[in-house]
């Protein structure tokens, strides 16, 4: 998948995502306070949200890493959540009678903030899953030659 194909994916999830994000907050929020609304909707739309980029984006499969990848994503939830908890706490500061409109479109443009954070965070981790492999290259007669670093891209 070239660059721009990774970008479209992410940005589509991306869409997806907050739509789900805001549309969970507008419900949680008609029964309970900004910040807990907000943490809510935010699990709940990141956990889909790092398994659809984990295979649709970044095409890795299958649970090798799994765990890794979801701790990742769990940064990018802590960022995404640092984010958009200071625009709605800012939000109630300067205007504490905004609408929900207002309160929506402010949370929907940190989201998009966190996104862009999110998506550098997980390209670099997922993106970046080719690795390695070390070995000795060694002579005929048993002698080490040299080290040797090959790179393997991972399937995708």
């Amino acid at each position: 998948m070239t660059s721009i194909q990774r970008l479209a994916s992410f940005a589509a999830i991306g869409a997806v995502s907050t739509i789900a994000y805001l549309a969970l907050y507008s419900l949680l929020r008609g029964a309970m306070t900004p910040a807990p609304a907000n943490a809510i909707a935010l699990v709940l739309t990141a956990v889909a949200n790092t398994a659809a980029n984990r295979r649709l984006t970044f095409g890795v499969r299958g649970s090798d890493g799994l765990a890794r990848d979801h701790a990742v994503g769990l940064s990018a939830f802590a960022i995404a959540l640092a984010i958009t908890s200071a625009a709605v706490a800012l939000l109630g500061r300067l205007d504490p009678g905004a609408g929900r409109a207002i309160e929506l479109a402010v949370l929907a443009a940190a989201n998009v903030v966190a996104t862009g954070c999110r998506y550098l965070l997980l390209r670099r981790w997922l993106g970046g899953r080719a690795g390695v492999v070390r070995g000795i290259a060694v002579l005929d007669d048993g002698m080490p030659a040299a080290e040797l670093a090959v790179r393997i891209e991972s399937p995708r």
